[in-house]
């Protein structure tokens, strides 16, 4: 299994993964949404569905993250901060492309977060990694 610890505690663009052992009581529920959105279609999961997975209702997937101080929200713009990353680093994508592919109805929703990531616009961060001189 993938390790996403590093997606719940700060910015995957600054965080490598590190082994970590199974954990048991707290945060599992947390692991196991994160686990299920990094492998699903982001498109189409939604909090219900991904509570049905897990073989409990909506309500008690809210409060067993409530309880491990996040959100379905928070973990899902995690999984797509992540799945962005990835992206990037196989190959460019347009933007309206992305979106769609990370479950943004709304391709400047998608920018508007791109840029809480990263700190730049899409278009910024384009020039800056995808258009300098290759060193001879």
């Amino acid at each position: 299994m993938e390790n996403i610890a590093p997606l719940v505690g700060g910015s995957v663009y600054t965080h490598s993964p590190a082994p970590r052992p199974p954990q048991h009581g707290k945060f599992r529920t947390t692991d196991q949404v994160l686990n299920i959105l990094l492998r699903g279609d982001l498109s189409r999961l939604r909090a219900d569905s991904v509570a049905e997975s897990l073989g409990i209702s909506a309500t008690t997937l809210r409060r067993r993250l409530r309880a491990d101080h996040t959100s379905y929200q928070f973990l899902l713009d995690r999984a797509r901060q992540y799945r962005c990353e990835q992206q990037l680093r196989e190959s460019w994508l347009p933007g309206k492309c992305l979106a769609d592919q990370l479950g943004y109805l709304e391709v400047n929703s998608f920018y508007r977060a791109f840029r809480r990531w990263t700190g730049v616009s899409y278009t910024q961060y384009k020039e800056r990694y995808l258009h300098q001189p290759l060193n001879s």
